[in-house]
């Protein structure tokens, strides 16, 4: 957590200046990111911005059919609603909350006003919008080249570093939405782990007991993407 930016774990937040972070905080609240909470909707105008200080927002894309497919998440590292920063005010997809926490958002009238090209936080910024660029591209292909096993991990290992603790809310339902398979498939995985001693699975809750297990488990996808927000961001 920065000296400049106390009240903040988000990242890109901490990173600013005080003599930048003051002014944007004063016209910012702070919300819980309660379970399943839209955070905007499809083709929807977005009111809100949002710098995560923890918990886990999903990414999502609808087809015709009603299926929901994750795109992508969001946590701490970043922001939600980055349409907003690139010139837009609705998308043809959805943000929710898929692991609780807090938040700080801000309309997206007075976002625009503050984040200008002069400002340290565009530059961050367009940073986040490469790395979160490379985390969609790389998981796209992870979900076509790897086992279901080393997609869990990976999933469980980016969730884990957004949170404050080893425990977290994490339904196997959830879980198999966000991964695209039967509920099924995501049990015999949750299983597995925890017969290795990777993880506990107890009423919705998943607890991770090896994290060092947990990357030897999960594919290169997982190092990829973290590696790629610490060049870009200088950390995840």
């Amino acid at each position: 957590m920065s000296p400049n930016s106390p009240k903040t774990r988000n990242r890109l937040l901490a990173a600013l200046p005080k003599e930048e972070s003051e002014p944007f905080f004063a016209n910012m609240e702070t919300i819980e990111l309660d379970y399943k909470r839209k955070l905007y909707n499809s083709n929807q105008p977005i009111q809100y911005v949002y710098f995560p200080n923890n918990g886990v927002v999903s990414l999502t894309t609808t087809v015709e059919d009603g299926t929901t497919v994750e795109v992508a998440t969001v946590g701490n590292e970043g922001m939600v609603s980055l349409p907003v920063f690139l010139g837009t005010d609705q998308i043809p997809g959805q943000a929710f909350v898929q692991i609780p926490g807090n938040t700080f958002r801000m309309t997206t009238e007075v976002f625009k006003e503050k984040v200008t090209p002069d400002t340290t936080l565009y530059t961050l910024l367009q940073r986040y919008t490469q790395a979160l660029f490379n985390q969609i591209s790389q998981s796209a292909a992870c979900n076509s080249l790897h086992s279901i096993e080393q997609r869990c991990c990976r999933w469980l290992l980016m969730s884990h570093d957004r949170m404050d603790s080893d425990q977290f809310l994490l339904t196997q339902e959830f879980l198999a939405q966000m991964l695209g398979l039967r509920r099924a498939s995501v049990n015999n995985v949750t299983t597995s782990l925890r017969n290795m001693g990777l993880i506990d699975y107890n009423r919705g809750y998943i607890m991770v007991r090896d994290r060092a297990g947990l990357e030897s488990t999960a594919c290169e996808c997982y190092a990829h993407i973290r590696g790629e927000y610490e060049r870009l961001l200088g950390g995840f």
